[in-house]
C-alpha cells in the first residue's frame, strides 16, 4: 500500500508542476495576446501542452503497473517450472548435485 501512495502523490506532484507552469504561461500569453491582436492560439496552445503532459503522467504510471505485474507473472511460472522439473528427478541426481555443491 505505501508503494501506490508513493507514486500517487509523484504522480501529483508532476501534476501540480505542470499544471503551475502553464498557469504562469498564460499569465504572460495572455496580455501579449491583447496586445499583439494574434488571437486565443496561444493559450490555447499551452493549454493542449499543459493536458497532453498530464495524461502522459498518468498514462505512463498505469503501463508501468502492467508491465511489472505480467514480468511478476512470469518469473512465478518459471519458479514453479524449476520446482517442478527439480521434484520430477531421481533422488539419486539430487544427492549427486549436492555433494558437488559441497565439495567447492
Amino acid at each position: 500500500m505505501g508503494h501506490r501512495v508513493t507514486e500517487s502523490n509523484a504522480q501529483v506532484r508532476a501534476t501540480t508542476t505542470i499544471w503551475g507552469c502553464a498557469v504562469g504561461m498564460l499569465g504572460v500569453c495572455i496580455p501579449l495576446v491583447a496586445i499583439t491582436e494574434s488571437g486565443a492560439f496561444l493559450p490555447l496552445l499551452v493549454i493542449l501542452s499543459a493536458a497532453g503532459g498530464t495524461f502522459a503522467v498518468w498514462r505512463s504510471s498505469s503501463q508501468r503497473k502492467e508491465i511489472e505485474t505480467r514480468s511478476l507473472k512470469a518469473l512465478e511460472e518459471r519458479v514453479m517450472n524449476l520446482e517442478t522439473i527439480y521434484t520430477s528427478m531421481p533422488d539419486t541426481v539430487k544427492s549427486f548435485s549436492l555433494s558437488e555443491s559441497e565439495g567447492r
